[in-house]
Order: C-alpha cells, then structure tokens, then sequence
C-alpha cells in the first residue's frame, strides 16, 4: 500500500510552460545536468574575458540537447547565445551558430556543477520549495487508510516525502529531484518517477493520469 502511494507521490509534480522536451526524461543519460546554473563573481569589478567584465553567468540546459548561455556584464547588459551540446562523462562541446565548437572539462552533483574551474549552483524556481502537506487525496489506487501525504521540496533540489495511515504508521523516502518544462522526477533508493504538478500561491495540485490519482497540498 505504501509503495503504491510513494508511485503516486513521485509520478505527482510539475507546472512551468516551456518547448518540446523528452517524452521521459527518466531515459535522458545526464538528467542533473538539466535546468538553470548560475555563477556569481566574487569580486566588485566582475571578472575578465576577451576584454569585457562580466559579474554573472546563466547556463540552462535543456534534454533536447539545446543550451542557452546569457553572461551579465558588470555595467548591466547582457550577452547571450545560444545553441547544441554534446556531452560525454568528462567534457561538454558547445556548439553556437557562427561560433567555433568549445570544449570544456566539468565535474556535475545534484546541485553543483563546475565547468573549467568555475563553479556553478542550480537554482530551484522561487515558489516550488517548501513543506506541503495534502488537504485532499483522490484516486483509485489510494488505498483504503491513508490519511496524510507531505512533500518536503527544498532548494538545493532534495527532497522527503512521508505517507502516513489512519493507524499512525508512517513511511518516509528521501532523494534527489530534477525537473524540466512541466515535469519532475524524483530520484529515490528504489527507482525514479517522473510527474506533473500544478503550482498556486500556496496550493500545490498533483496529478497522476497513468493512476488516476489527484493530490491537493497546502504549503506549511
């Protein structure tokens, strides 16, 4: 029962419109390379390159193989290009349209990526972390007892999520989560799911159409 209820947890979340993306991204090979990475100058003046200061830098990745790459000069404009990727275990090729083909030495975690040196810090959209628990669960695979669900989203991209019976038991799984466009997958000791969500002020709607299950949280 517990296990088909965490099925219905982690094929739950996601809701930002974006392009085409994999149909599941469970089967792209560098799922935590996906999203936006950011990296910060230290110093006041921005560092140098090729004659510009530049004070930050955006990397988002995309699963179709499509990157977009804005640097923000230190007197406020921004530089920006955009095209194709390859990437293997060891190093990442840039390929922008009139631009000679880069590549670059990178280590990757969940929430850390250093490309050459510079390290880079994957930033979770402002109004998805935080503690939700459900106000309202739906479904035909919601077994008989289950009283509470809660979802622990936190920005550094991990996660809980805790099902809890009208006896008091409680079953608690952590891991890892990724997301792209209008989906999520969370990672976890025995297997991944990817899900859909729906984001309100503080209502976060799950919904899983394979299992005909719906979940209203309320952030805590």
């Amino acid at each position: 029962m517990y296990k088909s209820l965490l099925v219905a947890i982690t094929l739950y979340l996601s809701t930002f419109s974006c392009p085409l993306f994999a149909d599941d991204l469970t089967e792209f090979d560098y799922p935590l390379l996906l999203g936006d990475w950011y990296w910060f100058s230290t110093a006041e003046e921005g560092v140098e390159s090729e004659g510009a200061n530049y004070r930050a830098m955006n990397i988002k990745f995309k699963s179709s193989y499509n990157f977009v790459i804005r640097l923000l000069r230190v007197d406020g404009t921004v530089d920006e290009w955009d095209g194709k990727y390859d990437i293997d275990e060891t190093n990442i090729n840039f390929l922008a349209k009139g631009q000679d083909e880069q590549q670059h030495s990178y280590m990757l975690s969940y929430n850390q990526f250093i490309l050459d040196g510079a390290r880079f810090t994957k930033l979770a959209p402002d109004n998805l972390p935080g503690e939700w628990r459900s106000s309202n669960i739906s479904g035909n695979d919601v077994g008989e007892g289950i009283e509470q669900l809660s979802i622990s989203l936190r920005p550094d991209f991990l996660f809980s999520a805790e099902v809890s019976n009208s006896d008091g038991k409680k079953k608690e799984h952590r891991g890892i989560y990724y997301l792209e466009g209008d989906q999520i997958v969370l990672i976890y000791e025995d297997g991944q799911q990817e899900s859909q969500f729906l984001l309100g002020t503080d209502t976060l709607t799950l919904t899983n159409k394979q299992f005909g299950m719906k979940a209203t949280f309320q952030r805590e």
